[in-house]
């Protein structure tokens, strides 16, 4: 059945024996290199592109996008016609391998799912936590893959609120470092590499003195603070403590689902928050979002809560989606990364938002918003857009089934038809709020000679 249309493309991209000799896949054909994705429905809400058009990547970033590029001998070409590319989807609350995760694989899952990005707030991520993920980026993993450390942690050290600010700046002293923060070199070393602090009154209750420590450090620092946003008296108390300095609601349609209070009640509260407060800003899990709320491991949403947040969505009050997946083990979380393509796709459907700004929620605004707390403007310039320069991170999605067909990741392919792809396994970075590191050195330590006498 190969034979009659696809005999020329065999006989030139195929390696077989001409000759007695063997004839392989390069030989004598020039090889461009590109990945050109043909045809697609392209949305990039930063460029404000929504049409059919060609995206070609080279050497991990989009080098072109325009209509009916001409294909190169050598290209490797994806059909996307009837396709929606987007840029791929950042998940900025997504834990992916903390509390022990043994018995699933949230990172491929995630992938498989179309994330290019997660940033990772694990309840109890020590300063150790950057090291793993160091080792494991090393190594290689289908996403690029960022964290948060824990609170607790943070203010549990011996440094000083003036310590942590130098040190998460990359200016502290080593001989502080290591007789205030941590005695392993390598913690002390890689422990700065994160994006910001997250507090999760689930686990931990801080005193007022260390949270406002905390809220000193990550906005001194230029760093995300992260709350668990879940008792809307905790909120409140958070909102009040952080004083005008940066403050991020993860989580922030939780409350809805009414373990604290009535659902509908917390929402307003969380909402009027968001909405009074311009230092404050709030994310909403894409299972909770979506009419049938979800996969249902995690809390459900109350209906009328649900409808406060498609309010706040419509109105721009959250601009912001994640899954704070994975959601098939214990405590993981309310959401799951399974609900990212429907949600953003029925969040749409509904009317809630138009596609291109649905699509933004997990693309240019996320980049937005870290590029703002973090002030680097490498996150929205090279990151959640498709513009040329940009790294080639893209989500390409079956509308029809609501299912990634395709996520490219620096440029490779790491998921097909929702399978991980396992040549894309190294593809992914390790993303702090500086930029990306391709390499660490981290996962390489063990082979070292002489290492650890």
């Amino acid at each position: 059945m190969y034979y009659s249309n696809n005999v020329h493309f065999m006989s030139e991209q195929l390696a077989t024996v001409r000759n007695s000799a063997i004839k392989d896949t390069i030989g004598d054909i020039p090889k461009s290199g590109r990945l050109v994705l043909k045809n697609g429905y392209v949305v990039d809400p930063k460029n404000r592109i929504q049409d059919i058009c060609d995206i070609v990547i080279e050497g991990g970033e989009v080098v072109n996008i325009n209509v009916d590029i001409p294909v190169e001998k050598g290209d490797m070409v994806l059909d996307c016609e009837g396709l929606l590319v987007v840029p791929g989807l950042i998940d900025m609350h997504v834990h992916l391998g903390d509390l022990f995760e043994v018995s699933t694989e949230p990172i491929f899952n995630a992938a498989c799912d179309g994330v290019a990005i997660g940033l990772s707030p694990g309840a109890g991520n020590t300063s150790m936590s950057p090291s793993l993920l160091g080792a494991e980026i090393d190594r290689g993993l289908p996403m690029n893959l960022g964290l948060y450390l824990g609170g607790a942690n943070v203010a549990g050290t011996m440094m000083s609120t003036e310590d942590l600010i130098r040190y998460f700046k990359g200016e502290c002293d080593e001989a502080t470092v290591y007789s205030k923060f941590t005695r392993n070199a390598v913690s002390g070393t890689t422990g700065n590499l994160v994006m910001g602090i997250k507090d999760h009154m689930g686990h931990f209750i801080m005193s007022d003195e260390n949270i406002d420590k905390l809220f000193e450090v990550t906005s001194q620092a230029h760093m995300i603070y992260m709350s668990h946003t879940q008792d809307p008296e905790h909120t409140l108390r958070m909102v009040k403590l952080s004083k005008g300095r940066p403050l991020h609601l993860g989580h922030a349609s939780a409350p809805g689902c009414g373990t604290h209070m009535d659902g509908k009640e917390a929402m307003d509260i969380i909402v009027d928050l968001i909405k009074e407060n311009e230092h404050v800003s709030g994310e909403f899990v894409t299972s909770m979002m979506r009419p049938s709320r979800g996969h249902r491991e995690g809390l459900l949403i109350q209906s009328q809560a649900q409808k406060v947040c498609y309010e706040a969505l419509e109105k721009g009050i959250v601009k912001i989606l994640i899954s704070d997946g994975q959601g098939d083990g214990s405590m993981k979380g309310f959401g799951d990364t399974r609900d990212d393509v429907p949600a953003i796709l029925e969040l749409a459907e509904m009317g809630v938002l138009s596609l291109m700004d649905s699509v933004a929620t997990m693309t240019a605004n996320p980049a937005d918003q870290i590029a703002k707390l973090t002030a680097n403007p490498w996150w929205n310039t090279k990151i959640g857009n498709l513009g040329v320069g940009a790294l080639a991170n893209v989500t390409i999605i079956s509308r029809e089934n609501k299912l990634p067909v395709y996520t490219i990741v620096n440029g490779t392919i790491t998921s097909f038809e929702h399978r991980i792809v396992r040549r894309g396994n190294g593809a992914g970075g390790w993303m702090t709020k500086f930029g990306m590191l391709r390499n660490t050195g981290v996962g390489d330590m063990c082979l070292l000679k002489g290492y650890g006498k």
